[in-house]
C-alpha cells in the first residue's frame, strides 16, 4: 500500500484530490487552515489542522511514501518541502512552487524537493501522474538505491560503447551526482568508431577506459547501462555484485541486481535516462541532452527501427535542450583509412545468395568499421539483409544488418553461432563474436588461408540459417 501525505490544499491540491482518493493507498492531508481541513473532512477525506512546515508535526503522519507539497503560498511551500524531506529522507517529494514564487524561493524547493510543479506548465492529470503509477515508484527505488551506496559508483557500458550506452552512462552519473554520490562513467575496449569518438570529443563527456587488469576495488557500487550482466559484453567480474541496471535489451537469462530497469518497450536505454532525468527534475545540462537525443537516434535508426511512443516523447522533450549543431558535427566526422578499405573488401568479397549478403574483409584494425560496411552493403540494390565479418586478436567480429524482411537477424545470428561463441541483437541489426580457436594459431603469413577458412565456416552458417528461416532458397545464383 503506498501511503501519500499531502502538506497544504491549495487550489491545485485540492484539484487533484478526487483522482488521489480513488487510488489504492492510504492518503492524508495536513493543512493549518480550519475552514479548509472542515471542508475535506465533509468530502470524506482524511485531513488535519497543522503546521506544515514543522518537521516533528509533519512526521506524526509516518510512515510516508509520497509527499505532495500543494498549498497556494511559495513561503508555505517551502517550508512545508523543507519539512517533508527533514522527516521522510527516502520519500518521494513533489512540491508545487505556488502563485507567484520567488526565484529564491523556487530554487529552496527544488532543494528540498524531487520534484516541482509550477502551475503555468504542469497540467493537473501530470500531476497526478507524478504522484502515482509504475514511474514514481521505480523513481524512489532508483533514488534510494543509488544514495544507499558507500563510495563512489561505477556505472558501466558495454564494451566497445556506442552513444545510447555513453549518453545513458553520463545522465546517470549526472544523476548520481545530483543525490551526493560520487560517479564515474567507465568502459572497458575501445571507442573505435569515428563518429562514437566525435561524439565524445565534441561533447567533451568525461569517461573512463578501464583496463581488464584494473583493480576495482576503489568504488562502492556498480551500475549497468545499454546492458544487464557482469561478464556478459564488459569485463567485469561475473560475480560483481550489482547495484543498477537499466536497459533497453529483452535480457536472455535472470537480471540480478538491486534495481533493475528493462523497458523492452522503448528503442533506447537514453528513452529511459530522459525519463529518469525528468522524474528528478534536475536542470538538463546541453551536452547531456544532445548526447541523449543523438543516442535515441543512433539505436532507432533516425526513427527507423524498434521506435516507440517514449521514444517520441523523449526526443520531443529533449530537442529544446539540445545542440542541434554539434549534432551535425559528429555526423560528419572524417573517414579513416582503414574503414574505407574495409568497406572497400566488403564490397570486392561478398558473397549474394537471392537477397542475402555475407562478406570478409579479413584482418580488421578497427571492428566498428564492420557495422559500417555491413549499413554501406545495405543500400545495395536487392539486398535485403547483409552479414560482414573479420577478425583481430584471436577473436571473430561478426555485424549485420536487415530491412524489408521478415527475418529476426538475433535470432539467426543466435541459430548460427551460439554454439561456437557469442551472438544476438535486435530483429534488423545484430552481431557475435567467435573465439577463432586453433585457426589463430596459423603462422601470420598464412592470412589468407586463414581468411578462407574462416569465410567458409561463417557465410556457410549464416547461409545455412538463412535457409532455414525461409530468407533463401536452394537455387540462387552467387555473386563474388
Amino acid at each position: 500500500m503506498v501511503t501519500r501525505l499531502v502538506l497544504g490544499c491549495g487550489t491545485l491540491g485540492h484539484a487533484v484530490l478526487d483522482a488521489l482518493v480513488a487510488q489504492n493507498g492510504d492518503l492524508k492531508v495536513l493543512d493549518p487552515d480550519d475552514d479548509r481541513v472542515e471542508t475535506l473532512r465533509n468530502e470524506k477525506i482524511a485531513a488535519e489542522i497543522a503546521d506544515v512546515t514543522d518537521p516533528e508535526t509533519v512526521a506524526e503522519a509516518g510512515p510516508v511514501d509520497l509527499v505532495f507539497v500543494a498549498g497556494d503560498r511559495p513561503a508555505q511551500n517551502v517550508g512545508a518541502a523543507e519539512a517533508a524531506r527533514e522527516a521522510f529522507p527516502d520519500a518521494y517529494v513533489v512540491a508545487y512552487s505556488g502563485s507567484d514564487a520567488t526565484t529564491a524561493q523556487r530554487a529552496a524547493i527544488r532543494a528540498a524537493a524531487d520534484r516541482v510543479v509550477d502551475r503555468a506548465t504542469v497540467l493537473t492529470d501530470h500531476v497526478e501522474s507524478l504522484l502515482e503509477g509504475e514511474s514514481s515508484r521505480r523513481a524512489r527505488e532508483l533514488r534510494a538505491t543509488i544514495e544507499s551506496v558507500d563510495g563512489t559508483l561505477a556505472v558501466f557500458m558495454h564494451d566497445n560503447p556506442d552513444p545510447d550506452a555513453i549518453a545513458s552512462a553520463i545522465a546517470l552519473a549526472g544523476i548520481a551526482e545530483s543525490l551526493g554520490v560520487d560517479a564515474q562513467p567507465c568502459y572497458y575496449g575501445e571507442i573505435s568508431h569515428q563518429e562514437n569518438r566525435a561524439f565524445v570529443n565534441l561533447l567533451e563527456f568525461e569517461v573512463r577506459n578501464v583496463d581488464p587488469d584494473e583493480d576495482l576495488s576503489e568504488f562502492g557500487g556498480y551500475a549497468l547501462v545499454d546492458h544487464s550482466r557482469p561478464g556478459v559484453n564488459d569485463q567485469l567480474p561475473p560475480e560483481t555484485p550489482i547495484d543498477v541496471v537499466i536497459d533497453h535489451h529483452p535480457p536472455k537469462a535472470p537480471v540480478e541486481a538491486r534495481f533493475v530497469d528493462l523497458r523492452d518497450d522503448a528503442g533506447a536505454t537514453s528513452t529511459v535516462l530522459t525519463d529518469y532525468l525528468q522524474w528528478f527534475d534536475r536542470a538538463f545540462d546541453e551536452a547531456v541532452a544532445t548526447g541523449l537525443l543523438y543516442g535515441i537516434r543512433v539505436d532507432t535508426h533516425d526513427f527507423s527501427r524498434e521506435i516507440s511512443e517514449a521514444d517520441f516523447e523523449a526526443t520531443a522533450f529533449l530537442l529544446p535542450h539540445a545542440d542541434t549543431g554539434v549534432l551535425s558535427r559528429v555526423e560528419s566526422p572524417s573517414m579513416s583509412g582503414d574503414t574505407l578499405d574495409t568497406i572497400a573488401r566488403a564490397i570486392q568479397n561478398r558473397e549474394v545468395e537471392g537477397s542475402v549478403l555475407s562478406s570478409c574483409v579479413g584482418a580488421i584494425a578497427d571492428r566498428d568499421a564492420l557495422a559500417q560496411a555491413s549499413d554501406r552493403l545495405l543500400t545495395m540494390e536487392g539486398v535485403t539483409a547483409t552479414l560482414v565479418y573479420g577478425f583481430n586478436d584471436g577473436m571473430i567480429y561478426v555485424s549485420a544488418r536487415a530491412r524489408g524482411t521478415d527475418v529476426d537477424l538475433g535470432t539467426t545470428l543466435r541459430e548460427a553461432f551460439a554454439d561456437i561463441g557469442s551472438a544476438g541483437g535486435h530483429a534488423d541489426m545484430a552481431g557475435a563474436q567467435i573465439p577463432l580457436g586453433l585457426f589463430g594459431q596459423m603462422e601470420e603469413e598464412a592470412e589468407e588461408s586463414l581468411t578462407t577458412m574462416v569465410r567458409n565456416v561463417i557465410s556457410t552458417r549464416f547461409f545455412e540459417a538463412m535457409r532455414g528461416n525461409g530468407v533463401v532458397g536452394g537455387d540462387e545464383e552467387t555473386e563474388e
